[in-house]
């Protein structure tokens, strides 16, 4: 045998002693539903013997008693002295290689950890060990056809008049709300109320001195006012205006869900809004813009960017549409809920790179709020089905991508990358912008293999304002805003490009 031959075998040699012993593992899984698994895991007595002999072996030459030296004692003193503190140790590695094992074994993909009871799993003295967990997988379904779709794609060219009405909307961020004296309440004012909820004569929430602009829709995170301009019409300070709402079926507060209660709006100022004039100064305070002419340039791209995001969803839910037909299998609620605030994470990041300002974020999140169950499972549903083509063809996020991202949401939201990035690690949600960005790269693929026919684009209605309230009485989860910096207040928050001379950190 030669000296190479003979070094390959020592090599081979050390990996299989390196190699850990599989466990004789039982494994039952049930299926209560689509998306969970009940396992139940028997451990044999040889493995738990084994495990208990490689911990006391590793244990003995360190082991100090009293009359001995370290590492002399006899093996049953060690094991009498050591045995609660080895038999934690035991359970903890052979949980630990049992849920390795089955999760290698298992065809299932884990979408969330195994819920079981640590404390309540004791290694018996003599037989087996028997342990059962919960898990939420991924649903086993078909691939759909995903290529040489049929899709539709909104188009639109933005003309003068629609860039001077989206430049208005920008400026209103600084203009400043001058009392009215003499008038009454009318859609585009803005009115200071007193806003008190009742159930069955009983305050259930209050919000005073709320300021808001009048419009046909006035939105909560848990309810909406249709016709909230016709319901203002004509007041004035000192009135009184009073209806119904209904509070949404997925509310926070279960005992009011769907529920209809009393809603009271005390109107103590009425304001209209003066908007700044375009001088060389706020020019270059709100961005560094020489003229109005570029200023209404950056308007422009920040409509078409905005376009650009209304096409993307649009195609969106073409395929997802098709592509969910047949996926009629059902989420567990529990899981819905959970899932909740990372589909609501995922959706503000992907409004705050499209270029949103907040109010129309606000808006969309009350919306997802509203209907939590139903857009959650839509968008779930999404996910598994684009993940599975993500993993078939090999699509992720690289470090390149996470980079363009976090480039875009910080010039959004005025800040340097590097905060942007620090926030989105402490709040746990780089994994959402992984998914968002892996998802977009597969719509990216199929719109490749589609027959696209252009359409009239719809253009967004400005008809709804925003508060982050519930009407139910409990404030709901701040949705994961840009936090400003005191010198960046006076910026618009849709405008992308950063300040000429903005300091980078």
């Amino acid at each position: 045998m030669t000296d190479t031959d003979t070094k390959v075998l020592d090599e081979a040699t050390d990996d299989a002693a390196d190699k850990p012993i599989p466990l004789n593992l039982e494994i039952k899984v049930a299926e209560p539903s689509a998306c969970e698994r009940h396992v139940t895991v028997t451990v044999p007595r040889e493995d738990i013997n084994r495990y208990y002999d490689e911990a006391f072996a590793e244990l003995l030459p360190k082991a100090e008693l009293p009359g001995f030296r370290p590492g002399k004692a006899p093996r049953r003193l060690v094991e009498s002295r050591f045995k609660d503190q080895v038999a934690d140790q035991v359970k903890g590695k052979l949980l630990m290689d049992s849920m390795s094992e089955v999760n290698e074994k298992q065809s299932f993909t884990a979408i969330s950890e195994p819920k079981f009871d640590l404390e309540a799993i004791k290694i018996p003295a003599d037989g087996p060990l028997t342990f059962e967990f919960d898990i939420e997988v991924r649903p086993e379904f078909s691939m759909p056809a995903w290529k040489g779709l049929k899709l539709e794609r909104p188009n639109h060219q933005f003309s003068e008049d629609e860039v001077t009405g989206q430049l208005n909307r920008l400026l209103e961020r600084y203009g400043q709300l001058k009392s009215l004296d003499v008038g009454t309440a009318d859609e585009g004012t803005h009115v200071t109320v007193d806003i008190t909820v009742r159930n069955q004569g009983e305050i259930i929430s209050q919000y005073p001195g709320e300021s808001l602009q009048i419009r046909p829709v006035l939105s909560f995170a848990d309810a909406k006012l249709e016709g909230f301009d016709k319901l203002l019409k004509g007041k004035n300070v000192g009135d009184k205006v009073a209806t119904k709402i209904s509070v949404s079926k997925d509310a926070d507060i279960e005992t009011l869900r769907g529920q209809e209660v009393d809603l009271e709006l005390a109107i103590v100022g009425i304001q209209r809004q003066e908007l700044p004039e375009l001088s060389a100064a706020f020019l270059d305070r709100i961005g560094g813009f020489v003229d109005e002419a570029e200023l209404r340039s950056a308007v422009k791209e920040e409509l078409e960017r905005q376009l650009s995001y209304n096409q993307q969803k649009r195609i969106r839910q073409q395929i997802t549409t098709t592509l969910t037909v047949a996926a009629n299998w059902s989420l567990p609620p529990d899981l819905l809920r959970r899932q909740s605030q990372r589909e609501l994470e995922r959706s503000v990041l992907e409004l705050r790179s499209a270029g949103f300002p907040d109010d129309a974020i606000r808006a969309h999140s009350n919306e997802l709020r509203q209907n939590t169950l139903k857009t959650t499972e839509r968008a779930l549903k999404e996910h598994f089905i684009l993940e599975r083509i993500a993993e078939e063809e090999k699509i992720d996020a690289d470090p390149s991508d996470y980079e363009r991202e976090i480039e875009m949401i910080a010039a959004q939201s005025d800040e340097s990358p590097r905060r942007v990035r620090a926030r989105l690690e402490k709040r746990g949600m780089m994994d959402s912008l992984r998914n968002q960005i892996a998802e977009r790269k597969v719509i990216d693929l199929i719109c490749m293999h589609a027959n696209f026919q252009e359409m009239p684009y719809d253009l967004p209605k400005h008809d709804v304002t925003a508060i982050t309230h519930s009407i139910a009485g409990k404030t709901e989860a701040e949705i994961p805003e840009a936090k400003h910096a005191p010198e960046a207040a006076a910026r618009p928050g849709s405008m992308a490009a950063p300040k000429k001379d903005k300091e980078k950190d």
